[in-house]
């Protein structure tokens, strides 16, 4: 998956729980899970972004890290959602969410260990 690839996902998955969100019931637990989840979804695919504009691997690594965090906490408010019942049929996200921690996870590790290395600047 390229780099553009993996933006255009993370941001359609953001759109996707927005979308998803509208049909929550409007009592308190309901709406605040939901923020939780609208803050954690969109926060993915806007680290995503933020690391294509990092300066250094460090700062690669941290913003990845940032995404898998988000994408964790997401699968998280989700099942809350479904497990709850104020939402059903969370299935496709959960699934979304959790390939995306697998991608970010994976990503994250390789960046470290580059992070880690000096620039060759010769």
């Amino acid at each position: 998956m390229t780099p553009a690839q993996l933006r255009l996902r993370t941001k359609q998955f953001a759109l996707a729980v927005v979308e998803r969100l509208a049909t929550v019931p409007p009592d308190d637990s309901a709406r605040i899970i939901g923020r939780q989840l609208l803050r954690s979804a969109t926060s993915i695919a806007a680290n995503y972004r933020a690391a294509g504009r990092a300066r250094s691997r460090k700062e690669f690594a941290s913003r990845l890290g940032v995404a898998l965090e988000e994408a964790d906490e997401s699968l998280f408010w989700l099942e809350i959602l479904n497990e709850s019942r104020l939402l059903a049929d969370t299935a496709s996200l959960e699934r979304e969410a959790t390939e995306l921690v697998k991608i970010f996870s994976a990503a994250f590790r390789t960046s470290s260990r580059s992070a880690r290395r000096p620039l060759d600047l010769t």
